[in-house]
């Protein structure tokens, strides 16, 4: 069945795009922009498409695209030296809109804690920048504030514009402005939307115009449900407005991973007469609620009386807009050698931050951050992806233990920080350390100075290395499982979702370089950014058939100076019951971009016997979008697969091995399930030492009553790996036996699960 929706897709697709499109856009699984982008907007302007919104205590950031699935951050509207900018979670910048008007570029928004607050605009002559100083909006006479998470509407058929207002929550209005950007005195009241809370807050309101009405859109709150309303007048007469009913809600259907999605932008239409807006929402459950409300691109469609609905967005592909792609990568994070005079505009600074505490030429090719008093300085980029590492190369010399420089994730609240980092512990010996809250290990620094430090987020456990070349990593401690990070802290976290980064704290210090996604460290095949046909499993990817593929954002290779690698060769580690397949390595796009290798993966015996293939690669550098494609015979799966990785000559497969039935134990081996604790599901492996060995491996709870069964079978020697689902379980601890024969064999182990 699935075969057939395929082959089904790719034919409508093909007849939609035209030949010359990449399968790699032809379809998108959202979030489009991961992590968070609260209270989005768009604009589109000429062949561009322009989006921003909140930000809160992190700079405001403008995102350009081509085709509204690939954006790219172009310009920061706000500057963090503005002494107005102040400096507290939840606080900041609130919404956030650019459009272009008498042939000049605006960028309004508020300046909270909202509701309340006070709005503002900046012009600038390109999207790009530079833009000027905020202007303060004056307040109407009939106003008694504009309030913060606003928009702005044009009308193109009278040419005037108006700024869509809401304070606190009765007070919606719309707002005349001048060629100057204040108001005109001309205010539409719409004040009896919310007189009774009927719908909520009524807040994030939105305009668009279509079939000869004009659509006011709304939020009932910050995840609540979206509504909308009508009119064939501009006017604020009640009379005049069709309003949705109050059980209503524009997205329907069935809700999957973001399964509250609202706050949705104006719409706009293509030239194909579909019709697009960009809503946030949270990850559905709290297991990653901290990383705030995801960027997601939703096609909004008109009923046979003109009412427009929005379906929610599915788990799967859907069809992405007839739109070309323009060569922009998916929006992650983005490695970053600081070979530039100013900072690149991806990076937000947390707070007011005067420009003296940063600089790209004191030391060219470095980046110089200075604290902020007694106060750390960072900076950041959206911390929305579930698996990735980090790398930073840092020249430092702590002198106390109030000193440190390192790399760090930080949820929004700015309570809660993962980090590894240069310091100096109690004892006044020069250290290196990585910690999450009450967690921290230390080694002592035979580096110097200059030191590289890694961070390698695997779900929610964290780990930290160093090296002193960037090539040899020892690893500092444990792995913290660092589940309170990702979870909510405070009331909707702060509004500010995680960031991940570079900080300095006592001192200053020099930063060479940042990488995201290294090609080098494993990448967890479970989380993709972007996939067609494919599905994660709990420890593997799943359901693989012939022309599926994956996605893996901002994959960092080198090949410079500073990061002087190239690979050589690259490993998956996966299995097959059946014949296996190939995985093609695509850069950039599959089919327009470049293949660089071709791997193929044969049969394992079974789908839990997970080994390491290889192959060579072509030349590559620099940063990129690796697609994996697959192909094989039949219509059946053909592999699963855990992790791909690239090599460099001379490089050992070892942390991939770790992972494989490569290798082969003497004797039975049991190891503890990971990570542990754990949350969901987790993994345990174990090791057989002979073919044709009965295994018998079940989970108990305390109280001796057998839970789970996860095997029962002959294995194959080598080490074995199953997942333990514990969703319908209680928290509290298990334990897990394994029995064999020949010799005889029984180990028990004992593992927690948490909520």
């Amino acid at each position: 069945m699935k075969k057939i929706f395929i082959v089904l897709s790719l034919c409508l697709l093909l007849g939609y795009y035209g030949y010359a499109q990449s399968p790699s856009f032809q379809t998108y699984v959202n979030p489009i922009i991961p992590g968070d982008h609260p209270d989005p907007t768009l604009t589109k302007i000429g062949g561009y498409f322009y989006t921003s919104g909140s930000s809160f205590n992190p700079t405001p950031k403008i995102y350009r695209s081509t085709d509204m699935v690939h954006w790219e951050v172009i310009s920061q509207p706000v500057s963090a030296s503005w002494s107005e900018y102040g400096d507290s979670a939840g606080a900041g910048i609130w919404g956030g809109h650019m459009v272009l008007y008498n042939g000049i570029y605006w960028h309004f928004f508020g300046k909270g804690p909202g509701p309340g607050g006070t709005m503002y605009f900046v012009t600038a002559n390109q999207p790009e920048g530079p833009w000027s100083s905020p202007t303060e909006i004056q307040v109407p006479d009939s106003m008694t504030d504009l309030g913060v998470d606003n928009s702005i509407f044009i009308d193109d058929e009278t040419g005037k514009w108006y700024l869509l207002t809401k304070y606190w929550q009765v007070n919606n209005h719309i707002v005349e402005l001048g060629m100057d950007g204040q108001p005109t005195g001309v205010v539409l009241d719409l004040t009896w939307l919310n007189a009774d809370t009927t719908y909520g807050w009524a807040e994030g309101p939105v305009m668009w115009k279509c079939k000869d009405y004009y659509y006011y859109s709304f939020a009932e709150h910050l995840y609540g449900r979206q509504y909308v309303m009508r009119s064939d007048t501009l006017t604020d007469d009640e009379s005049d407005w069709t309003v949705v009913a109050s059980s209503s809600n524009m997205f329907t259907g069935s809700p999957g991973t973001f399964n509250r999605p609202n706050h949705i932008s104006p719409v706009v239409m293509l030239d194909d007469s579909t019709s697009w807006t960009i809503a946030h929402s949270y990850y559905a459950g709290t297991s990653w609620y901290a990383q705030g409300r995801q960027g997601l691109l939703c096609q909004l469609t008109y009923d046979a009386e003109d009412f427009p609905s929005i379906q929610y967005p599915p788990s799967s592909a859907v069809q992405a807009p007839a739109l070309p792609s323009g060569g922009i990568p998916w929006m992650v994070p983005k490695s970053d050698f600081f070979d530039s005079t100013e900072l690149k505009p991806e990076w937000s600074f947390l707070g007011y931050t005067p420009d003296s505490l940063h600089s790209l030429t004191d030391r060219p090719g470095w980046l110089r951050l200075s604290p902020r008093g007694t106060e750390e300085n960072t900076v950041i980029q959206n911390d929305g992806e579930h698996s990735y590492s980090l790398i930073a190369k840092v020249d430092f010399e702590p002198e106390s233990t109030s000193d440190e420089a390192g790399l760090w994730i930080i949820n929004g609240p700015e309570t809660h920080y993962a980090k590894v980092f240069s310091t100096v512990n109690s004892e006044s010996e020069n250290v290196l350390a990585f910690s999450f809250q009450d967690i921290s290990y230390e080694v002592e620094n035979t580096i110097g100075d200059t030191v590289w430090f890694k961070l390698l987020r695997d779900n929610h456990m964290i780990s930290g290395f160093y090296s002193s070349d960037g090539l040899t990593w020892s690893q500092i401690g444990e792995p913290i499982n660092a589940l309170s990070l990702d979870r909510e802290q405070t009331t909707f976290n702060d509004f500010t979702g995680s960031q991940q980064g570079l900080y300095v704290e006592g001192k200053r210090a020099f930063f060479d370089l940042y990488i995201y996604r290294d090609a080098y460290t494993k990448i967890d095949a479970r989380y993709p950014a972007n996939r067609f046909g494919v599905s994660a499993a709990s420890n593997y990817l799943s359901d693989i058939q012939n022309d599926d593929w994956a996605l893996y954002a901002g994959v960092e290779f080198g090949g410079n100076a500073e990061y002087p690698k190239s690979p050589d060769s690259f490993a998956v580690v996966a299995s097959s019951a059946a014949s296996g397949g190939v995985v093609e390595v695509w850069l950039d796009s599959i089919d327009t971009g470049s293949k660089i290798a071709e791997c193929s993966v044969s049969s394992t015996g079974d789908w839990e016997t997970f080994e390491v293939f290889t192959t060579g690669v072509d030349s590559v550098s620099g940063r990129h979008d690796v697609y994996l494609k697959f192909t094989g015979d039949g219509t059946d799966p053909l592999l699963r697969l855990q992790w791909l990785k690239f090599l460099i000559e001379g490089d050992s497969l070892s942390s991939i091995e770790e992972s494989s039935s490569s290798r082969i134990p003497r004797n039975y081996v049991l190891e503890q399930n990971y990570p542990n604790p754990f949350v969901l599901s987790t993994t345990i492996r174990f090791g057989v030492p002979n073919n044709n060995s009965f295994v018998s491996l079940k989970v108990y709870s305390l109280l001796g009553q057998e839970v789970a069964v996860l095997a029962e079978r002959e294995f194959s020697r080598g080490m074995h790996s199953v997942t333990f689902d514990a969703s319908r379980l209680a928290n509290g601890i298990y334990i897990y036996i394994i029995k064999a024969k020949d010799p005889e064999f029984v180990v028990t182990k004992k593992m927690i699960l948490i909520r």
